[in-house]
């Protein structure tokens, strides 16, 4: 397994801990006060793989086309178990169990993983020990309800603080490493 490759969950969440509302709108991002790109194109360029849940995916079709926005260069893995199973250009359908897709995915040479969301397959790779590192941007927004950044469950899964930066806007960086 090579231990250098990561899977980050990197997204943002309201001040009340949202990723979006509980229809998935998630507008509320692209209020104009908060227009900077937090690091962004940098992490961008540390990785090649992004994994989707399905609505999370189906949603990024409607704003990115096929290659969802992140170029044909990017891998992106669909967990559904609904979605087809062949691969459609750089997207592939995944109905592994997550510990068996991820030790496989991980063994491959390459750049981190950017765990795209949603809520649901967040917590199953969180669940299965497969979550290396949460890049959080907290926006200083509450929207009262909505999906949660990991859906919920019984769990104690302690995180290291690695660092936190404050933008002029309010936005607030967390990165944190999942302790195991």
């Amino acid at each position: 397994m090579n231990s250098t490759r990561k899977i980050i969950v990197y997204i943002a969440t309201s001040a009340d801990g949202y990723i979006a509302r509980p229809d998935g709108d998630f507008s509320w991002l692209n209020d104009p006060r908060y227009n900077n790109k937090y690091g962004y194109d940098e992490f961008i360029s540390s990785i090649d793989t992004v994994l989707w849940g399905r609505q999370t995916y189906e949603i990024g079709l409607k704003f990115g086309g096929k290659n969802l926005g992140m170029g044909p260069k990017i891998k992106n893995y669909v967990f559904s178990r609904t979605l087809p199973d062949k691969s459609i250009d750089n997207i592939e359908f995944v109905k592994e169990p997550v510990k068996q897709f991820a030790t496989r995915l991980r063994a491959e040479p390459g750049r981190d993983i950017w765990m795209m969301g949603g809520a649901s397959v967040i917590a199953s790779f969180l669940d299965a020990g497969e979550i290396d590192e949460f890049s959080i941007h907290v926006i200083p927004f509450f929207i009262g309800e909505g999906i949660p950044l990991v859906q919920p469950r019984h769990r104690s899964i302690p995180l290291k603080l690695l660092s936190t930066k404050g933008f002029e806007d309010g936005v607030v960086h967390l990165h944190y490493s999942v302790q195991k």
